[in-house]
């Protein structure tokens, strides 16, 4: 018996959107470096929180350098729109 499934919205509750949020960053990050490992490939992840705090992973050192260096540049009206388009 499998899990049920959920309906992908906004969660109301704050405390329980940044442990949601918090849980599926660890995950994110875990699955990019089994990417990397598995596949051999440079993998690199930059995820903004709703405050504007900046998470990233690289799996070369290289890419991590040049991520912080973006890092440094970036001002809060540089952050991502929350309008995303597929």
């Amino acid at each position: 018996m499998g899990r049920g499934k959920i309906v992908i919205r906004r969660i109301d509750n704050s405390t329980s959107r940044q442990v949601t949020f918090s849980k599926r960053r660890n995950g994110l990050f875990k699955k990019a470096d089994e990417l990397s490992i598995l596949c051999e490939a440079e993998v690199g992840l930059i995820i903004f929180s709703s405050s504007g705090r900046l998470y990233e992973f690289a799996s070369t050192s290289h890419h991590a350098n040049e991520v912080c260096l973006h890092d440094s540049t970036i001002n809060a009206y540089d952050l991502p729109s929350r309008n995303i388009y597929y």
